[in-house]
């Protein structure tokens, strides 16, 4: 059954996006790479104590809770993982219930599921910087609307100045991290890149299926960077993506939603591929741009996304929105 996600937009990293983000938790400064793990320590959570909940969402099952490890800051992401097709009949059966109330044809219970069946998914972020709380709690999001000129006077100079790792993406590139994930991978330095799920997904259902291609390339930083000269490489990731999604999983690309972000939540080319029914963090129009879009986009105008005016969403504690209200370009 497919995940409900109206309105993740505001529980995700992005998170870009844990865009519900429980995910790949994204690189924001220059720390991130290393420091948003999850650990392999059974106990970890038994030395966390809980400071406050920073976000959550009844409708969709999971929560953002700040706290300390050791006392060194920590953030804990737990999310109910969806319900599988396959195991509704050991779950229904298997499981004890408890009467709440009864009226006429309606019983309503409280039910008790086999632990095995009654999984919650988390992500813990430890030592958290200040960044990373601030990511995951609750905010108000403003739509920038940034031209061609706003991008090259605001934020290509903001982007300039920040930290951002990106080591972690290049030890994926390199097979150095989650080799053992990799789905496709296409080895050429100009069109290639790597297909691996993104942590959003815990692969053990289709209804949400979410992969991430990676570019090889690493001098395109996002949607702003690509001209006409990137088409074969588009091109290649469109193509080569859903034939490897076809092959691995029997999706066929007709059931498939193909997109780039912007502004994304890493400055390193990358293309998300998601199941059509599956309403992923940062799927609506006001961030997502249809990979087959931007190719025609490109076809008819080569220089298309360096003059375009583009729209997307920031939250009011980022500090890019800053620099566009420093510049008079929002209220």
């Amino acid at each position: 059954m497919a995940n409900a996600a109206a309105k993740r937009e505001n529980l995700t990293i992005d998170n870009e996006n844990a865009s519900v983000e429980a995910k790949r938790v994204k690189a924001d400064d220059e720390d991130e790479g290393k420091d948003e793990k999850v650990s392999d320590s059974e106990d970890i959570l038994s030395r966390f104590k809980t400071s406050s909940v920073l976000n959550d969402s009844a409708r969709e099952k999971i929560a953002f809770i700040h706290g300390k490890i050791d006392d060194q800051d920590a953030v804990v992401i737990v999310e109910k993982t969806p319900f599988r097709e396959e195991t509704l009949t050991e779950l229904l059966t298997g499981s004890k219930l408890k009467l709440e109330m009864r009226n006429d044809i309606y019983s309503s219970y409280q039910l008790q599921a086999p632990p095995h069946l009654n999984e919650i998914k988390t992500t813990v972020v430890f030592p958290a910087t200040e960044k990373h709380i601030k990511r995951h709690q609750r905010q108000e999001s403003f739509l920038v609307e940034e031209t061609g000129e706003d991008y090259r006077s605001i934020t290509l100079p903001y982007i300039q100045t920040q930290s951002f790792s990106l080591q972690w993406v290049y030890n994926i590139l390199e097979k150095k991290a989650e080799a053992d994930r990799i789905v496709f991978d296409d080895p050429d330095p100009h069109v290639g890149f790597v297909l691996l799920p993104d942590l959003k997904w815990d692969q053990k259902q289709l209804d949400n299926l979410y992969l991430i291609a990676i570019a090889r390339p690493r001098s395109i930083q996002s949607l702003r960077d690509l001209t006409s000269e990137h088409l074969p490489l588009l091109q290649n990731i469109f193509q080569k993506g859903k034939e490897a999604i076809l092959q691995r999983y029997n999706l066929p690309a007709s059931q498939l939603r193909v997109y780039l972000h912007y502004q994304p939540s890493y400055y390193h080319l990358h293309v998300h591929f998601t199941r059509l029914g599956y309403e992923a963090p940062g799927c609506g129009v006001e961030r997502a741009h249809l990979l087959s879009d931007v190719v025609q986009n490109l076809q008819t105008d080569p220089e298309f996304y360096k003059t375009r005016t583009l729209y997307f969403p920031l939250r009011a504690d980022d500090g890019l929105l800053g620099k566009f209200r420093e510049a008079g370009r929002i209220q």
